[in-house]
């Protein structure tokens, strides 16, 4: 897998070609000309010790912070699959490009991949920026020779883990290093919680940490959920912590953190088996009867 990093790439959107290619998937007109007067006509300006320089046009860039920004910025890169046989997955900005490798061929076909998405950089006016892009290779066994992939001349550094989506994923799939990330993100957040809540009452603690400090234990664990008990135990720490700050009332409505997990999961294979939506009511039945 190669974890592709573009330099500023909201910022480097040309205005022109992103209307174009808009047009071209066969949207309706007036949505065209509506996205234009959303994004033409704008400028800026930059102030120093309060002096305020000249306006100068803004011709390239999606609004960042915007509802829009992100859906325009897929919008422009949703071609970037051209000419490629690898899989690319995308996420706003965030794109990884991944083969499996079984023999020379296939890490031919993939530096040629690799090849052809930097020609699409460049004809397309956005950077990519090879040292912060990371190959990885999932495996078991044991790689003597290193990774080799290049953008142009430059040789993509090798990693063996990297942040994706805010989960850390290693090479051999041991989930222990975010793990233990979303303990110390929790913990401080509960701490930040404890002291400044100290004389609040129990409800106000209560929808604290539901709105602080469990959606960060909570982060698509679908995908990390632990199986050692070690590593629940470290977790489920942080809930008995809360309840013990909330005179022992169960914030959770039962629920222990690991109960939660399982339940996202079945949801989640709901979902994915029928490609339909799953409500929690029916990971509650599976799991309580």
């Amino acid at each position: 897998m190669i974890i592709i990093d573009f330099s500023k790439a909201f910022n480097l959107v040309p205005h022109d070609r992103l209307l174009m290619k808009i047009a071209a998937t066969g949207v309706d007109w007036r949505v065209v000309m509506w996205i234009k007067e959303f994004l033409l006509g704008r400028s800026q300006r930059v102030r120093v010790d309060g002096q305020l320089s000249a306006e100068v046009r803004v011709t390239s860039g999606v609004p960042q912070g915007s509802v829009l920004g992100p859906l325009l910025f897929l919008a422009y890169i949703n071609d970037i699959w051209r000419n490629t046989e690898s899989n690319i997955r995308l996420f706003a900005d965030d794109c990884v490009i991944y083969r499996k490798i079984t023999d020379s061929r296939d890490i031919g076909k993939l530096q040629k991949d690799l090849n052809s998405l930097g020609e699409w950089a460049v004809e397309n006016e956005m950077k990519i920026n090879p040292d912060k892009s990371k190959a990885v290779s999932f495996t078991k066994a044991r790689v003597k020779e290193r990774l080799r992939y290049y953008f142009g001349e430059q040789l993509i550094p090798e990693a063996s883990s990297f942040k994706y989506l805010g989960i850390i994923i290693r090479n051999d799939l041991n989930w222990a290093d975010h793990v233990n990330y979303t303990l110390r993100k929790a913990g401080k957040a509960l701490h930040f919680i404890m002291r400044i809540l100290k004389k609040g009452n129990n409800n106000t603690k209560r929808l604290a940490y539901t709105a602080l400090v469990r959606p960060l234990l909570e982060y698509g664990a679908v995908c990390w959920d632990p199986y050692r008990e070690g590593q629940i135990g470290t977790l489920n720490q942080v809930q008995k912590r809360v309840a013990k700050f909330a005179n022992n009332i169960d914030e959770s409505g039962g629920e222990t953190l690991a109960q939660r997990r399982l339940i996202a999961r079945i949801c989640a294979l709901f979902k994915a088996y029928t490609g339909g939506w799953a409500w929690k009511v029916i990971g509650d039945r599976l799991l309580f009867g």
